[in-house]
């Protein structure tokens, strides 16, 4: 519905508008459609992107952004970056970005190729602490975290290749306190570092 100059319906009495009127309310409407009602800057509203994905595994990510040390799905496995090199293909090619990097789980050596400008997916990584309570015969685990909570549904490490018995061998049938490092990603959960603290004699 088209509004009059005083704010009421068309069929409201209202006395003619003061000269000059008319066009200041049309570049005022003009202005405000025009006038996003929030302006967000590009971090803004990638932090948003980031939210509605909610509890999603991986966030996307424009190629070019991501750092060496960070973190990049390849071939479907969550890897860290090792080594970034950025090359361009032909006159008009776009710059494109050679990744090098190994699974965080397996240490597999992964390569890709994306246009710096396309996008690609990041893994969503987290690490969290434990206490071992208890190693079982086959590798399987007690953990305990500060809140009393148990975790049992993961085991000893496969990789590195010695380190399930240098967990082992620290904690030495409980005679010793032995903290470890969970890392999870993409539904995968693996110990990944260990310290053993001297108990009190």
């Amino acid at each position: 519905m088209l509004w009059n100059h005083c704010g009421f319906p068309p069929s409201a009495n209202c006395p003619p508008p003061p000269s000059g009127t008319i066009f200041i309310l049309l570049f005022q409407l003009v202005r405000c459609s025009l006038t996003p009602s929030a302006t967000m800057s590009d971090s803004e509203q990638y932090h948003i992107e980031q939210t509605d994905a909610g509890a999603s595994d991986t966030i996307p990510c424009e190629a070019g952004q991501i750092k060496k040390g960070g973190y990049i799905m390849i071939k479907g496995k969550p890897c860290k970056v090792v080594n970034i090199s950025v090359s361009k293909t032909g006159k008009h090619g776009h710059a494109k970005c050679n990744f090098t990097a190994v699974d965080i789980f397996t240490g597999k050596k992964l390569e890709d190729m994306v246009p710096s400008t396309h996008g690609t997916t990041v893994p969503i990584v987290n690490r969290t602490e434990w206490e071992i309570i208890d190693i079982g015969e086959e590798g399987e685990l007690t953990l305990m975290d500060e809140g009393g909570n148990q975790k049992t549904d993961i085991n000893l490490p496969s990789f590195p290749e010695t380190m399930a018995q240098e967990i082992r061998d620290a904690w030495s049938d409980g005679e010793n306190q032995v903290n470890v490092t969970v890392q999870s990603a993409v539904g995968i959960e693996q110990v990944i570092a260990f310290k053993k603290t001297t108990g009190e004699s």
